[in-house]
């Protein structure tokens, strides 16, 4: 019988995702900067390799791991309830053809967790001024574009009910590459019908 043990870089890279899902879990850190502070946690201020650092995917699993094992019950309402408070906002902003992605599609999102939603519309301004006419005040910054890094969009946003929404905005022609694929990994959105069965599957179990 063989037995294939894990090699020294595979138990650090390990040890680094679990440091990094614990950050996000706890403290609501964004993975980057809970990648490298894991690293230097785990490896001090030695020079840490590329290959060394775990992947997203990998941390990510770490975090599904490390809410189920600490926050159990507590988790999984807490993600119904964004997502609940999702796909309200996705109804209000139904004709921008709205997605939801990230942690609150996923299933990771926690405490600290953020509502992100994709907006595709023929001018970002046709939002802004949605947002003001319902009297919501709203920051802007930058995002790369999803498909395209060379490119900046806007992002608004905004708190609503106590939580925190942002809405990125993308041409109207974008979503057509939306259910492409960036590389080799499928980027993960899901529509209103989408968020919808998500909840009903969650509420049925």
């Amino acid at each position: 019988m063989t037995f294939n043990y894990p090699t020294d870089t595979e138990l650090l890279r390990a040890e680094i995702a679990a440091a990094a899902a614990r950050m996000i879990a706890e403290d609501g850190a964004d993975y980057g900067s809970a990648k490298r502070k894991a690293a230097k946690l785990v490896l001090g201020n030695t020079r840490v390799r590329g290959d060394v650092l775990p992947d997203n995917a990998q941390i990510e699993a770490e975090v599904r791991e490390y809410q189920a094992l600490f926050f159990g019950e507590e988790h999984a309402q807490r993600l119904l309830l964004l997502r609940q408070m999702a796909l309200q906002l996705m109804e209000r902003f139904a004709d921008f053809s709205p997605h939801l992605t990230g942690a609150v599609l996923n299933g990771t999102a926690g405490e600290h967790s953020d509502i992100h939603l994709q907006l595709f519309a023929e001018s970002s301004k046709d939002v802004a001024v949605f947002l003001l006419n319902s009297d919501v005040d709203y920051d802007v910054s930058e995002t790369l574009h999803f498909r395209y890094p060379e490119r900046i969009v806007e992002t608004l946003s905004f708190m609503w009910k106590n939580e925190g929404v942002h809405l990125t905005l993308y041409e109207h022609d974008d979503l057509r590459g939306a259910v492409r694929t960036a590389g080799n990994r499928r980027i993960e959105r899901a529509d209103i019908a989408a968020v919808r069965l998500l909840i009903e599957e969650s509420t049925t179990k």
